[in-house]
């Protein structure tokens, strides 16, 4: 049986490998690197092709509410698959909960397609 200061010492010994790993390879990363940077390191890289027009290019909302939406039902997904795979075994009060979950989630969807959020323009 262990004793809670060799628990310690092994704890303590992970936090000083993990900070010393890091502070290590920062630091050979530093020393390595060239630090002297040129024209074509400062340069804007777009694919191997020479950037053409502003930086700055506006972009219609709708890429990001098509965006938000599929983040939306993704997690929903991560969270009704535990849910769906232990059906069985859990109680009323948890199936309710879940129900409500998702009641939620339609009344979202509900209120993107009515905004017209789901079209595409």
């Amino acid at each position: 049986m262990h004793s809670v200061s060799a628990d310690h010492v092994v704890l303590a010994t992970f936090i000083f490998v993990g900070v010393f790993f890091v502070i290590a390879t920062l630091s050979a990363s530093h020393l390595l690197a060239r630090s002297k940077h040129d024209e074509a390191k400062l340069s804007t890289y777009e694919c191997g092709s020479e950037p053409v027009g502003p930086p700055w290019v506006q972009f219609r909302v709708g890429y990001y509410v098509y965006a938000l939406l599929f983040v939306v039902f993704d997690i929903e997904t991560v969270f009704l698959y535990p849910w769906a795979a232990a059906f069985g075994q859990m109680g009323i009060f948890i199936v309710v909960e879940m129900f409500v979950f998702i009641g939620i989630l339609a009344a979202g969807l509900a209120y993107a397609w009515k905004e017209g959020a789901l079209r595409w323009r």
